[in-house]
């Protein structure tokens, strides 16, 4: 009886997307995030995120 031996795919590294996000949710849920006068993030830059949420290359 001859076995066959199956490959096996290897597992998918996980792309971190909106990375920046998830760092500041992180902070928020820890209840260290910085108040909105020492945000790191302009409003710009936040809108111009939201935009490509979920948008692939």
């Amino acid at each position: 009886m001859t076995t066959s031996k199956i490959k096996k795919a290897p597992p998918k590294k996980s792309v971190a997307k909106n990375s920046l996000v998830k760092n500041i949710n992180a902070k928020k849920k820890a209840g260290t995030a910085n108040p909105k006068s020492k945000s790191t993030v302009t409003k710009k830059e936040y809108k111009d995120m939201e935009k490509n949420w979920g948008n692939k290359k």
